[in-house]
């Protein structure tokens, strides 16, 4: 039996990390794995657990917390069915072991942290597919990621029509 790993999947809650969600589950996820959702927000929000954890993110938050609609208030994260059924398939089908964690501040910078904090063995990326014009005046979170992980990264591309 293979050893299990600890997979995280970078979610802003778009289309295309939703697709990168479900692809993980579908091609990562085996029995035993730890999945965990790592969602970054913007420095600037105001939520009471941003002053708390800015510096290191939230606790690890377990899936039945993460069904909850406390959790989303106290984190300013919409709740998301889809999301939190790609999660139970995981989970339920699959076998992981499935959480989240959320940070604050710069995603390019935030998910480098987060692969050494959770001690990643991959982290998985959407890419919405901007063109070399935007990539330049917005950044590339994923190219950014890949650049500068110290684990394997997979990039998921999104559809054009996907884009946010």
């Amino acid at each position: 039996m293979a050893k299990a790993r600890t997979i995280g999947v970078a979610v802003d809650f778009s289309a295309t990390s939703k697709s990168a969600l479900k692809w993980t589950v579908d091609n990562l996820i085996n029995k035993g794995d730890c999945l965990i959702l790592i969602n970054v927000q913007p420095l600037k929000s105001d939520h009471t657990r941003k002053d708390l954890f800015e510096d290191t993110g939230s606790p690890l938050v377990p899936l039945e917390e993460l069904r909850e609609m406390n959790f989303t208030k106290q984190y300013g994260i919409a709740r998301d069915q889809e999301v939190i059924d790609i999660l139970n398939t995981a989970s339920n089908t699959k076998g992981a072991k499935v959480g989240a964690k959320v940070y604050w501040g710069d995603p390019r910078e935030k998910l480098c942290k987060a692969i050494e904090h959770l001690h990643l063995h991959s982290l998985v990326v959407g890419s919405r597919g901007f063109g070399p014009i935007k990539r330049v005046l917005l950044g590339s979170v994923s190219n950014h990621v890949v650049t500068n992980a110290s684990c394997p990264v997979t990039v998921v591309k999104g559809n054009p029509s996907s884009k946010r």
